[in-house]
């Protein structure tokens, strides 16, 4: 057995506690932490560095199953450690190289999708947001700088209460929001111009996987004839998806819904905690990612031609996974 650093499992449990979140931080922090562990690593050939990058990698991709940008993140930096690697000093070379880059263009990435993104919100919109997503901030952000006057309507998102983060956000940007519990987003969507969200992972189809009643909130929009915008970086699309494969929805501690003490006092109740739901395609009229905004039919395209998955890395033939 390979020892993984102390930067690695602690990495993996703050993503586990939700201590970082949104799919965008944690494939970052994944990233930094395999960057940080492969600095350390006292392997004295290349197979056995291989290995223990292989266990660290292991670690973190067991933390949060639905964040399909996190397998993609790794699957990018492990990639490189494939082909013919003669050294130990080679194969840290390009391992950090990979890293670096990585993490050089997902940021990048947010940027660029705000930019993208921030067009599509006019003067007078008044726009609702669910969730605590970093690029439909960016959208937002950017919009006000470039000018455009809106306001916005934030859900609470519980059980986690990540909407505090966002108006948070918004109020220090100088952006106008009014603060909504979760059940009221139907009530004032006959009010709303465009919902823009983010995305945890995106299939081959274009559906979405969000934060837990995103696909409330669209299917009112859809019925209200108002735009669903989605933001995402390339990397939070599900490769896998194209052989016919789900995405697993992870279902939380039912403690972060129910106090235990309470709970204790009630036998018959099941406490059901999903944190993320599944949002059609048919519901959705844009994602905007950096490499420019597409309909969601077209997600399969970033799976070929963006991600650089092969058929053969689904079935075991060549890839990493």
């Amino acid at each position: 057995m390979i020892s993984t650093s102390m930067t690695v499992t602690g990495t993996a449990e703050k993503i586990k506690k939700m201590e970082i979140r949104g799919a965008g931080r944690i494939a970052r922090a994944a990233v930094t932490a395999l960057k940080d562990h492969a600095d350390g690593v006292t392997a004295t050939d290349f197979p056995g560095f291989r290995d223990a990058m292989d266990e660290a990698a292991q670690v973190l991709l067991s933390t949060r199953p639905t964040a399909v940008s996190l397998p993609n993140a790794v699957h990018l930096v492990m990639s490189s450690l494939s082909g013919d690697i003669h050294s130990v000093t080679e194969a840290k070379q390009r391992f950090s190289a990979a890293c670096t880059r990585f993490l050089s263009t997902s940021g990048q990435a947010v940027e660029r999708i705000g930019t993208i993104g921030a067009r599509h919100i006019r003067d007078g919109d008044v726009v609702m947001t669910h969730c605590n997503s970093e690029t439909a901030l960016a959208c937002l952000i950017q919009a006000h700088l470039n000018g455009t006057s809106f306001e916005v309507f934030a859900t609470e998102v519980r059980p986690r209460n990540q909407g505090h983060l966002t108006i948070r956000t918004l109020n220090d940007a100088g952006i106008a929001t009014s603060f909504i519990v979760d059940s009221a987003a139907r009530y004032f969507m006959k009010k709303v111009d465009l919902v823009v969200v983010g995305a945890d992972a995106v299939t081959v189809n274009g559906a979405v996987i969000n934060k837990i009643g995103t696909s409330q909130i669209a299917l009112a929009a859809h019925e209200s004839r108002t735009s669903v915008m989605v933001t995402a970086e390339t990397y939070k699309f599900a490769p896998r998806t194209i052989l016919g494969e789900f995405i697993a929805i992870e279902e939380r501690d039912a403690a972060e819904v129910l106090p235990p003490e309470i709970a204790a006092a009630l036998p018959l109740v099941r406490v059901r905690n999903p944190a993320f739901d599944v949002t059609p395609p048919g519901y959705i009229d844009l994602i905007v990612t950096e490499e420019g905004a597409i309909p969601p039919q077209m997600a399969y395209l970033i799976i070929r031609d963006y991600l650089g998955w092969e058929i053969d890395e689904f079935t075991g033939a060549g890839g990493w996974l």
